[in-house]
Formats: structure tokens, sequence, C-alpha cells
């Protein structure tokens, strides 16, 4: 019998979740897999606060040093997130001969390069299945279940607080801030859900994949980000109208040497299999050369479902003694892919603006578009109710980025209209 000393730092909601699950499953994975896992010692801040019970054997501290330099313990899970701590604690560990397993995304998406390298020079093992889609196996299916297929896309929703808000607004027919209140309540929001509804916990996670299924490590301030708290239940109304579904989506390409990389909301066909992902859970959409399209879902959030990812790294851990090459293949990055900003992006979109209801308004919002080469392929008006302002829909063809932004500031300035543009890029997925 194998037995795999563990050193756990942060026990949260996940980490409490991780001992948990390795409680429950102890015999099973003692059965299946001829190893046991002993949780040596649990380091958190405020572990006087957490409930220990059924780990009499376990040593529990608020020293970090006491995980790090123990050398009885074989690997170490670090489930703090954020940066600092964090990095030190990963870095450190790697340095002393320790395998690490982590779900920080934010870590990886900005230090895995670094990290990925010390590992291997290091000899150890660096696991990060629950960093992106939590118990979704995209990490190791990128990495070694269709390891060798190319990829030519990959599409997201790979944010559950994100997603459930706007399956709220669609289904429930209530406003944002409703959905993000029930969100809360039900615990799928953090009490400041300002890195989820802003977009950057998905930019966070986009990154890795990118890394995994390009070999191009992007800054994230590469990657175009924009959150969902500009979305309203009337676009909501009328993407339904047009048989269409708004996701935030975090998407990248490769296309002639260079790759596209961006977080937003987008409206996709209702036929396609991402419009049917709702609530909590995730998907990841993967353009693959020569399987085809791929499609992996599950819950994206939630304890038990990042503890899933997390265990799943340990036992993937116990079964090799030495660093497989695909895990060093993580080293390698292809520097000759260039990043293509969002300026240089042509995509549809979807545009509401809150215009005077007057004869001649249409004339002036379309002229302006005219004027910056951006064809207007339907317009839809509501019908008159004695209001100041009304909403006027267009959907344009494929349009510059950089164009669109300079005619809807324009627009925006007409004493004829309301507030500021609303506009929904659209993605026509294969």
């Amino acid at each position: 019998m194998k037995k795999i000393s563990i050193g756990l730092i942060g026990y949260g909601v996940v980490g409490s979740g991780v001992i948990k699950l390795l409680q429950k499953k102890k015999n099973y994975i003692k059965d299946k897999f001829g190893t046991e896992f002993l949780v040596k010692t649990i380091c958190d801040r405020s572990i006087h606060k957490k409930n220990t019970s059924g780990l009499a054997a376990t040593k529990f501290t608020t020293d970090i040093d006491e995980v790090l330099h123990d050398k009885s313990i074989h690997v170490v899970i670090e489930l703090i997130g954020g940066l600092n701590p964090a990095q030190k604690i990963v870095t450190n560990a790697l340095q002393n001969g320790k395998h690490v397993i982590t779900a920080n995304k934010s870590l990886l998406a900005q230090h895995g390069k670094e990290l990925f390298q010390l590992a291997a020079e290091k000899g150890r093992h660096l696991y990060f299945e629950s960093s992106v889609g939590a118990g979704i196996p995209i990490i190791q299916t990128i990495m070694k279940g269709i390891a060798g297929n190319t990829f030519h896309g990959l599409y997201g929703i790979i944010n559950g607080t994100c997603n459930f808000i706007l399956t709220e607004m669609t289904k429930n027919r209530c406003s944002f801030s409703e959905a993000l209140s029930e969100a809360k309540k039900r615990g799928y929001a953090e009490s400041d859900p300002t890195l989820d509804i802003n977009g950057m916990d998905s930019t966070h996670k986009l990154a890795i994949l990118i890394y995994l299924a390009f070999g191009k490590f992007i800054k994230i301030n590469d990657i175009y980000t924009e959150g969902i708290s500009h979305i309203s239940h009337d676009d909501i109304e009328h993407a339904e109208s047009l048989n269409l579904s708004i996701k935030l989506l975090a998407i990248a390409k490769k296309t002639k040497g260079k790759i596209e990389a961006r977080v937003h909301p987008t409206l996709i066909s209702k036929d396609h299999p991402l419009a049917s992902i709702n609530g909590i859970f995730n998907a990841i959409y993967l353009d693959a050369d020569p399987l085809g399209d791929v499609l992996l879902s599950g819950e994206g959030a939630g304890q038990m479902a990042a503890a899933s990812g997390v265990v799943s790294d340990l036992i993937n851990l116990s079964s090799h003694e030495t660093i497989p090459q695909l895990q060093k293949s993580l080293c390698h990055e292809d520097k000759t892919l260039k990043t293509q900003t969002i300026d240089q992006i042509k995509t549809k979109f979807y545009l509401r603006f809150m215009a005077t209801d007057r004869p001649g308004v249409l004339s002036k919002i379309t002229g302006i578009l005219g004027q910056h080469d951006i064809s207007i392929n339907s317009v839809t008006q509501k019908v008159h109710n004695n209001a100041s302002f009304v909403p006027v829909i267009m959907l344009t063809d494929y349009t510059n980025e950089k164009n669109l932004r300079v005619a809807l500031d324009k627009i925006q300035r007409l004493p004829v209209v309301k507030s500021k543009p609303v506009a929904i890029r659209m993605e026509k997925l294969s």
C-alpha cells in the first residue's frame, strides 16, 4: 500500500471539501488505486474556528513553514487563492522537493510559466485541475485525453456566478441586481463578486486554457475583458425574440499564427449546445483536429465540485513515480505566435440605443454608423407608448471593433440619445 502524506494550506470551503471527500472515499481509493492519503498537517490562519472533527491524527497550525519545511510531507495542496502569499507557498514547496496541487487560477494565469519551469527543474509534479471548471476534467483532457490533437479554437462558459445570473434574468425575468442578490443568497456569489461579474475570473481561466491548448503564455492585460453588469432584461428579451442566448464567453482562436483572446457577453444561437448550459454549470467547447468538436460540461462552482478536481489530481499524482513528458511539455512555449488586439478583430454586433421617439432619429444614428463603414443588417424599434425615449435595436454585419467604438462614442453625444449605447458581440460557433 502506497502512503502519501499531505500538507493542506487553506481550510476554507474547498479545503474542508477535500478533507470530506478523502474521508468518504478512503476505502474506495485504497482498493482501486492501492494508495492511502494521510493528511499530516492543515494550515489555516483561523484554524481554531474551524470544524476539525475526524482528524485526530492531523496537526493543525497557523504557520505555513510548518508545512513547507516538514520533510515527511510529500505533497502540498494550496487552496488559499490570490497571489500573496500563494506564490511564495507554491514556489517554496517546489524548491523544498514537494509536489504541489493548486486550484489557484489567478496564480497560474500570471505566474504559471515560471512555476511550471521550476517544477520541471526540481523534478516535481504541479497539478491544477480545479483551477478551471472546478471538477470538470478539462486540464487532463487537453494535456492527456486528446493530446495528439491541435486546437483551432475554444469557447468557455467558465464562471458559474455569471452564468447563474444570466440564467435567472432569462428564466425569471428579473433584473441584474435581483439575480445577483439571489446568487449571493444561494452561496453562488462572493460577498464581493467583482472579479466574477467584471469578467476577470474568466480571464484568468482563459489564460490557463490558452497556454495548454496553444502553447502561448498570454498576459492578463492582453486579454480583452468585459463583464455582464450592463446587460438588461430588455437585451435578454430581444435576444430571445431572435432565437439567441446571452452568455459570458471566454473565447480564444488561433488563425495564421495569431491568437485572439477575449472575454465578454456574447450572443449565440439557441441551437448551439453552449446555449443550454444554465445555472452554475460550466462548459468548455473545443475545436480540435482531427477529433472535431468536443464539449465538456459540469458544475463549475461549489465545494464538492472543486474538491473532486483536487482529489483527482492527488490520484493522478500517486500514479506517476516519475515526471511524465506531458507535464514537462508545460515548459514549452510557442514564441512565434502573436496576440491580436481587440481593435484588430471583426465581429457582428447587437446594438441597443435609448433614443427620442421622433422622426429623423434613426437616420442620424445610421448615418454615423455608415460614416464608419458599419453596415446594418436589421433595425427594430419598440412600438410607441408615449415614452420620451424608446429602445432601438440594430444588428450589424461583421464590423471592425475600433470603428464601432468611435461611432458609438459619437452617437452617445447626440442630444436624441439617452445613456450609453449597449453593444453585445455575436458569435457564430461551429
